[in-house]
């Protein structure tokens, strides 16, 4: 009888085990995903910006210093390691933020944002930032998932007998969580 629940109970801590095991294994696996999705869209965005730059080239007076600057981090992207997610974001950050003033700029070249190219690769690079910041969710939510198990009893005695370790979550530059200033004495005013 003694021998039959110790058989019991020695089936049931392994099938717990392995059930532990394998639920890292995918947690895991959906954080590596994850990132994938990101690095896709990031790959999506370096091949449209050459377009962009020849489309915006056409435009003499256009601002050239903002165009070296994008094709510049595109290229420093291009570089980084493919395992230094740190660094991947932090160049891609200014990127967009360096597509975003591009896009400003449009708004001073009435001939440059009529043209119907670069109107298309607006939108595509739109569409693909958009992605972009939905797969960063992805991955910061595959990482929680995975800190999680690691952190939680049982499953965390399984993590650290085969030395899993948690994600970095991808974090927002600081200079994104400045609320912008907004004067509406500026506004109306007839004076």
């Amino acid at each position: 009888m003694v021998a039959i629940i110790a058989i019991i109970i020695i089936v049931l801590l392994v099938i717990w085990y392995v059930a532990s095991y394998n639920g890292l294994i995918r947690s895991r696996t959906n954080v590596q995903e994850s990132w994938s999705q990101i690095d896709v869209q990031l790959k999506r965005r370096n091949d449209l910006i050459p377009n962009l730059v020849s489309t915006t080239k056409g435009y003499a007076n256009f601002e050239q210093s903002t165009l070296k600057k994008v094709v510049a981090l595109r290229n420093q992207l291009t570089a980084v390691p493919a395992d230094d997610h740190q660094q991947t974001m932090e160049v891609s950050n200014q990127l967009s933020t360096t597509l975003r003033s591009l896009f400003a700029l449009s708004e001073n070249y009435p001939d440059l944002k009529a043209n119907a190219q670069f109107s298309q690769l607006m939108e595509e690079l739109t569409n693909t930032e958009n992605k972009i910041a939905y797969s960063r969710q992805l991955y910061n939510s595959s990482v929680a998932s995975l800190t999680v198990k690691i952190q939680s009893f049982p499953s965390n005695i399984v993590a650290k007998v085969h030395h899993f370790q948690a994600g970095e979550y991808l974090q927002v530059p600081e200079e994104e969580k400045i609320t912008p200033k907004v004067n509406f004495d500026d506004f109306g005013s007839d004076k």
